[in-house]
């Protein structure tokens, strides 16, 4: 007779099944040790966020995992079998469209259209059969719908979806490139910085789709609200070692806090010690009565394993210069209207800039938030209406296409320099340390340098100019976590004004006060917080795919006279708010209950619940969380009603 599992054993067989152990491993990078003597096993199911500064060697983790580096010393190993999923860095200029590029990442249905079509063509039915049920095993016949879902999600429109991936620019097709990994039915889908080229929609939505992703995940990412929304464990590298903290980023930096706080005392309390034996050695060493004892404390000194400090410490230190004036009233836009070759993207727009205002500009990708940034900055004249300068407006403009206007030969040192020739190297290079430009480092080439780097050498220059307008268009691409904390500490301090666009919440919800939504050309307060601009996403994503659906089944086209269409639409509006309203209540139900469950599952991952003495406090977890798993399912049936509903009536 064969062994059968219930539900509660396959779970916790899922849970303790071991999918990346690592087993006393070094690694290296030329003559540099980025991992010794790692021992830690990430189980299937988790969510692993990895942090640390740049250059500690998460890059090349992934690297190991994808067998591209070999260990030095020790083990590491995955199960047979595994199918990893991961971004592409480049993508080929390549005239496939793009939908068909995205579903080419499933690549076991790719591998069943091509034996189907053969069975097909040699016409044997017994063999055609068993294909066909295998592709609708693996939801093969869906795989275009599916691949559309995540295009629209991270970005796409419909009509862009047959068109060739060689028509899209670079951050479009890293896009291209993050859907076909999506669309990988994979065991393991390893991430490195996926939000870098995404607007705040499309990393709302990816956040979502990774919360259910079933699988292994590991997550490389300087975001730290994406990081506290997915990863159920950080897995932080630090003084070439590894360890995985229990929690998601929040959680992280309060333990890892701890631990440092620990640390430090014990290494104080440890080098008084050091220090009082070495003077006993010292004093006495040399004198007969004392000569034993003394030989006794080298003795024990020897054998002391000495603790590290504790470093806690960010390579960043920078403060924005106080500007040399700062007038009431620094810009005004009235009835302005702006655009790209003769189409306006904004029109009738009025905005005042005051000393002391604080900006985030909210909207989809396309709507004109950088076509405003442009304006303000001066890089785009008006189409229509009036802007109106203060005498001694002084404007500090970050945007992605400065990195590449930086000089290639020129070192950090000389490009402030050049802007004020009269200023001592020391003095320089005192204000690039604080952005971790020292040493040989601020006098060598730019050229070398990565993104990271170009962006902090572009903030640094943008800082030094003492600007009383600060106008950011996604600062925080490249950047890691320490310079984006010191980023924010900087911003804060910062007794301009300035309007920012960016995809890192943490940033927008710690500087500004003010949040403005660009949509259908216009500019406009946005009433509520982030979170609320969350759930805005999420229902224009629905309402929009919902329009998409109606044009393809030519709907909108339809019989109905406009005067019949605009009375349908006056009952269907009165009919829809109390639907979207039980549409909310429903999705917070959703998150609190699927907070519970991970809890749960993380709960159950512990090794130690598994012994003889724990089979209660087991059996309660596994209770519960068939409880939560049913009432989440519950839950999100009346969810996918309600969502029929409105979408029957819009």
């Amino acid at each position: 007779m064969g062994l059968v599992l219930s539900s509660s054993d396959l779970l916790q067989q899922w849970y303790t099944t071991p999918m990346l152990n690592f087993k006393n491993l070094s690694l290296r990078r030329a003559t540099r040790v980025l991992l010794r003597d790692v021992t830690c096993t990430i189980h299937q199911g988790q969510k692993v966020g990895i942090t640390g500064a740049n250059g500690t060697g998460k890059s090349s983790l992934f690297a190991l995992i994808l067998n591209e580096l070999h260990a030095d010393t020790g083990e590491f190993s995955l199960p047979p079998k595994t199918i990893i999923a991961h971004v592409a860095q480049e993508v080929s200029a390549v005239d496939t469209p793009a939908i068909e590029y995205v579903m080419d990442g499933d690549i076991e249905m790719r591998a069943l259209e091509e034996q189907i079509a053969l069975a097909e063509q040699q016409d044997a039915g017994e063999r055609m059969a068993t294909l066909y049920a295998q592709m609708e095993s693996i939801d093969g016949y869906r795989a275009r719908s599916r691949a559309a879902v995540l295009m629209h999600g991270l970005g796409f429109t419909t009509a862009q979806e047959m068109n060739s991936v060689r028509s899209f620019s670079g951050g479009w097709r890293m896009r291209l490139n993050l859907a076909k990994a999506l669309m990988c039915r994979s065991d393991l889908l390893l991430l490195d910085e996926p939000t870098n080229h995404l607007d705040l929609e499309a990393v709302i939505w990816l956040e979502d789709w990774l919360r259910s992703y079933p699988g292994t995940l590991l997550l490389i990412s300087h975001d730290r609200d994406f990081l506290d929304k997915i990863a159920t464990y950080i897995g932080h590298i630090e003084q070439s070692g590894l360890t995985l903290y229990k929690g998601n980023y929040t959680s992280f930096e309060v333990r890892r806090a701890e631990k440092l706080a620990n640390q430090q005392s014990a290494y104080e309390k440890q080098q008084r010690e050091v220090a009082h034996m070495q003077s006993f050695i010292t004093r006495f060493k040399a004198k007969a009565t004392k000569a034993r004892q003394a030989q006794s404390r080298i003795k024990a000194l020897e054998r002391m394993e000495l603790i590290a400090q504790a470093h806690v410490d960010s390579p960043f230190d920078f403060a924005f210069k106080q500007p040399d004036k700062i007038p009431d009233m620094l810009l005004k836009l009235e009835q302005a209207a702006a655009g790209y070759d003769g189409k306006r993207l904004l029109d009738n727009l009025d905005l005042l800039i005051t000393a002391g205002d604080r900006i985030g500009l909210l909207g989809h990708n396309g709507a004109g938030k950088s076509t405003l940034i442009k304006l303000l900055a001066g890089e785009l004249s008006l189409q229509a209406g009036e802007r109106i300068d203060a005498k001694d407006l002084k404007v500090g403009y970050f945007a992605q296409h400065q990195l590449e206007q930086l000089d290639l030969e020129a070192s950090p040192l000389l490009h402030l320099q050049r802007l004020d020739p009269r200023a001592t190297e020391s003095v320089l290079r005192n204000f690039l340390g604080g952005f971790a430009f020292v040493g040989d480092v601020a006098t060598s080439p730019v050229a070398p340098m990565s993104g990271g780097e170009k962006a902090r050498l572009v903030l640094a220059i943008l800082v030094y100019q003492k600007p009383n307008l600060l106008l950011l268009d996604e600062p925080t691409n490249h950047l890691d976590l320490d310079m984006r904390h010191a980023l924010s500490v900087a911003l804060q301090d910062y007794v301009g004004a300035m309007v920012i666009v960016s995809h890192d919440r943490h940033l927008l919800r710690t500087v500004t006060d003010t949040l403005l939504l660009v949509d259908a050309g216009k500019v406009e307060p946005f009433d509520g917080d982030l979170e609320d601009y969350r759930q805005w996403v999420k229902e224009s994503l629905k309402e929009q795919n919902s329009a998409d659906a109606n044009i393809s089944s030519g709907v909108v086209n339809g019989a109905l006279n406009k005067k019949q269409q605009r009375q349908d639409a006056a009952v269907n509006r009165k009919l829809l708010q109390p639907l979207r309203n039980k549409l909310k209540k429903l999705e917070k139900q959703i998150d609190k209950l699927s907070h519970e469950r991970d809890t749960i599952q993380a709960k159950l991952v512990d090794n130690s619940l598994y012994d003889e003495g724990n089979k209660l406090q087991l059996k309660t977890l596994l209770a519960q969380q068939n409880t939560v798993s049913q009432t989440l399912a519950g839950v999100e049936e009346d969810w996918m009603m309600a969502s029929e509903e409105i979408e029957k009536l819009q």
